[in-house]
């Protein structure tokens, strides 16, 4: 007979801090002009990575362009994600906000980034989304 070992579950709990600061940006540019003119204005470096990809209650494979700084997101001060995809919308509270600026506790001062972005032409709107009111099933993807 074999030795059975014991299975031990370790439970991860998340705290505020871990998941990033994020911003909404409405504007009309696409989402690869839109990383060009942060980059100039933020002095970083976005790049175009793996989309964030998901299925939908229907079974449609969903796509959503993706720029970080970073090669690995993970390591990401600043990942900007585009929050359409075609009719389909990642957050569904959040139809009007074009896109969404995830900063890691790395980054700088959130409130100077939204001034400084409120600065590009293009930028109609810089919302500051609060953590907690965001409860939807697609944050997972994000977080």
């Amino acid at each position: 007979m074999k030795n059975s070992q014991k299975i031990t579950k370790i439970h991860l709990t998340v705290n505020d801090e871990d998941i990033p600061a994020v911003i909404g940006i409405v504007s009309a540019d696409p989402d690869y002009r839109l990383s060009l003119k942060l980059n100039k204005k933020l002095s970083i470096s976005l790049k175009n990575i793996d989309p964030v990809e998901f299925q939908d209650e229907k079974g449609d494979k969903l796509a959503f362009s993706r720029f970080s700084d970073s090669l690995q997101a993970a390591d990401s001060n600043f990942q900007l994600i585009s929050t359409r995809s075609g009719k389909n919308f990642l957050l569904k509270k959040l139809r009007n906000i074009d896109f969404l600026l995830l900063l890691s506790n790395s980054a700088k001062d959130p409130e100077m980034i939204m001034s400084r972005l409120r600065e590009i032409d293009s930028v109609t709107g810089v919302f500051n989304i609060e953590k907690k009111t965001l409860k939807d099933k697609n944050l997972k993807f994000l977080i």
